[in-house]
């Protein structure tokens, strides 16, 4: 099966997609919010192309799996990842998180990836780990009411929201030298409407609270950080800078001008430096 759905202990349907030789290596890709696994498509054909199987699933409540009311955390993030791990038996595989799909990286390869000897590397991409919220022990977080007002902006309109996300500071295209594309801004509107708001109402809390400090420190696996210094959506300093230094074995990029998007936007010069950790 090229895709599918797998259902989970709790009974939600999660769908994925494996393309390529099922002899290859796999590479595994974990979407941000609110989106899908189509926010990785171009870098699916990419590794399809050198040669790769190359797998990617909708996180529950998002894309075409199930509208999830309950489990919209990174614990269950994580399990539904793993589910499909076995249930394709993927081993020796790189698992690459963009954002959310960053912390649900790393909770799975902390809690059942790596434990079960399945992952072979890891990427973190402008991802949200140790954790986004300004705590005592974590004082350069964001404020509670940012959270708050993405909370309040979702339950009032959500599809203006999602628009004025997209078309703003998700891809940089409110700084006055970038150049705003309608169908990049379309493709992430249409993902987030196929998702649940329930689901990611509350993965508002998922990403933003949930500390993953300690799944940071258990991750042993190579592991490479990126992220772009004009990320305006996760700031580098408390996110990319901070997981190389909990890694034991990361290695850590800065993308001068980047933002939070970058994978969409400049997938010119990253697909090739993934590709560059993964052959190295």
């Amino acid at each position: 099966m090229s895709s599918g759905f797998i259902k989970t202990k709790d009974g939600v349907d999660i769908f994925y997609k494996d393309w390529g030789a099922k002899a290859a290596q796999p590479i595994v890709f974990h979407h941000g919010w609110p989106l899908s696994s189509d926010d990785w498509d171009t870098q699916m054909l990419y590794f399809l192309a050198e040669g790769y199987r190359v797998v990617a699933h909708d996180r529950r409540g998002h894309g075409r799996s199930s509208q999830a009311d309950t489990g919209n955390d990174m614990d269950h993030y994580a399990a539904d990842a793993s589910a499909v791990a076995e249930h394709l038996d993927l081993r020796n595989a790189v698992h690459i998180g963009h954002s959310t799909g960053g912390g649900e990286v790393a909770r799975y390869v902390a809690k059942f990836g790596q434990p079960q000897g399945r992952v072979a590397k890891m990427v973190l991409v402008s991802a949200v780990p140790p954790m986004m919220l300004k705590t005592a022990s974590n004082p350069g977080g964001l404020p509670m009411s940012v959270f708050d007002g993405l909370r309040k902006a979702l339950a009032d309109n959500r599809a203006q929201f999602y628009l004025d996300l997209a078309s703003g500071p998700f891809y940089g295209f409110n700084r006055p030298t970038e150049k705003l594309s309608q169908g990049v801004v379309d493709n992430w509107w249409r993902q987030g409407m196929m998702g649940g708001a329930l689901a990611h109402y509350d993965g508002i809390k998922a990403f933003s609270e949930t500390d993953q400090t300690p799944d940071l420190k258990a991750i042993t696996v190579p592991t490479l950080v990126l992220q772009g210094d004009d990320d305006q959506i996760v700031p580098y300093e408390n996110a990319a800078v901070l997981q190389a230094k909990l890694l034991k074995n990361g290695t850590l990029k800065i993308y001068k001008g980047y933002p939070h998007g970058m994978l969409t936007t400049h997938a010119d010069v990253i697909n090739p430096d993934l590709l560059a950790f993964v052959k190295g």
